[in-house]
């Protein structure tokens, strides 16, 4: 088998890259745009690579990435569905409904009439997507939008965050301000959606200071406390305005040592309900003009972990058993559950672990809407 890591968390991940629409809200100080793909990537990363060879078609990137995953050995018979392409819910709906659709055909490899023969094609179907993910702002992540993303099958969100703080986002030219991330959140998970935060140390008007008080926020304060996140240092990049701002001597990026520090301590703060899903972007070095270029960040922060006292990540995917597959048996698992109070409602967190190896075995989250949550079926069962 090629790569185990693709296939060990009992999953396959299969993503697919919409067309290179520009984004709603225009552009963020750090936002690249390259032509032929959408905003926010380079077109080199290897979904968006793939998304042009296949003429951006989801049916043939969904059905030629899971031939490649079978090829190599993996199985393929649980599938998780990641659409990328920036603001996915700003687009035109009719767009969406076929995108969506045609992802999933690509998944069962054949071609349904419309996106609800395909529903019900995928309740029955020998390979099951057990997950579908749009990317997001949160400004187009509003009840409206949530409803249209539950009518498309979307399970998860992958949200925009970069900074929770509001005078970082007006400095960047985010469009939005931290209002919108709560309210955002909120909704998402009022509505079943779980929630992916996308955060970005090193932007203009922070701090080494504020970051880390950005990660303790995210895990701590009530008003975030997303069920996953991915860290995405800040990168100077040629198409950006913050290109501009560097070449004037005004902005300053993240050294490499400096970055792993901050994901290090990112890693000892984690709660272990949270999966920490990615550390830096798939952008070829000689693109980066300033900032991290090693792409090795995550191991360069677990280097930094170990060496600090109390060294330890206790996320959900330094604890899951099919990564560790060094921990040799026999286990002592039992039942745990967590809760803890986020977004207006209750979170609970169901877990079989082995306390004393710190493994997890099995997870379940569930949740108490808030007084908030605006869907019937949550709503009317009060």
């Amino acid at each position: 088998m090629r790569k185990p890591v693709r296939s060990a968390s009992g999953v396959v991940v299969a993503a697919a890259m919409s067309c290179g629409f520009r984004c709603p809200h225009g552009r963020c100080l750090y936002c690249p745009r390259f032509p032929g793909v959408p905003a926010s990537y380079t077109g080199f990363e290897p979904s968006s690579m793939r998304g042009a060879q296949n003429a951006f078609d989801p049916f043939l990137q969904v059905s030629e990435r899971l031939d490649q995953l079978e090829k190599g050995g993996h199985p393929t018979n649980k599938v998780e569905l990641i659409i990328q392409g920036g603001t996915f819910p700003a687009l035109d709906r009719s767009y969406q409904e076929w995108f969506v659709k045609s992802c999933l055909d690509g998944v069962h490899g054949e071609e349904s009439e419309d996106l609800e023969s395909c529903h019900l094609t995928a309740e029955g179907a020998k390979r099951r997507c057990v997950g579908l993910t749009v990317e997001t702002r949160p400004d187009y992540c509003k009840e409206v939008d949530v409803d249209f993303m539950l009518g498309l099958g979307v399970t998860r969100v992958e949200v925009g965050v970069q900074s929770p703080f509001d005078d970082v986002l007006l400095r960047v030219g985010r469009g939005h301000g931290v209002e919108e991330i709560v309210e955002c959140f909120r909704i998402a998970k009022d509505s079943g959606l779980k929630v992916v935060a996308h955060v970005m140390p090193g932007l203009p008007g922070s701090s080494l200071e504020r970051d880390v008080e950005s990660f303790r926020l995210l895990f701590q304060d009530e008003r975030f406390k997303p069920d996953m996140l991915k860290i995405y240092p800040t990168l100077v990049l040629k198409s950006t305005g913050l290109y501009d701002v560097w070449l004037r001597g005004d902005y300053v990026p993240l050294e490499p040592e400096e970055a792993a520090a901050l994901v290090a301590e990112a890693k000892r703060m984690a709660p272990p309900w949270i999966r920490l899903m990615r550390v830096q972007r798939d952008i070829p070095s000689d693109l980066i003009i300033a900032g991290v270029r090693k792409s090795n960040l995550r191991e360069l922060a677990w280097d930094v972990l170990k060496r600090s006292e109390g060294g330890k990540c206790r996320c959900i995917r330094c604890r899951e058993v099919g990564l560790k597959r060094g921990v040799p048996g026999p286990y002592e698992i039992s039942l745990t559950c967590t809760k803890y109070a986020a977004s207006l409602g209750e979170e609970v967190f169901l877990s079989f672990e082995d306390a004393k190896k710190d493994l997890l075995f099995a997870y379940l989250r569930l949740r108490f809407p808030s007084e908030k949550a605006h869907r019937r079926e949550v709503s009317d069962g009060r």
